[in-house]
């Protein structure tokens, strides 16, 4: 046991290398995890999730059941993009 002092106490600095490696390994873990989020958020910029485009008509009655847009306006929309 070489952390421990002829005395019986727990000797030096030993737990400063401990928390070391603590400090390390979370700093490599939001590096990953903020490369993960970019790469996701590049991919998904443009469409679903599975990198098709959404389609103009959800995104109408998205914005309808949101209320960004009137009943009038969905239906022009609606009439627009269906024609």
């Amino acid at each position: 046991m070489w952390f421990w002092m002829h005395d019986g106490t727990i000797g030096g600095w030993w737990w400063m290398g401990v928390l070391g490696w603590v400090w390390m390994a979370a700093f490599w873990a939001a590096v990953v995890a903020l490369v993960v989020w970019g790469v996701r958020r590049l991919t998904y910029a443009n469409g679903a999730p599975d990198g098709r485009p959404v389609p103009p008509l959800d995104i109408a009655r998205e914005r309808y059941a949101r209320g960004d847009i009137t009943r009038q306006e969905y239906e022009e929309l609606r009439k627009d993009l269906t024609s």
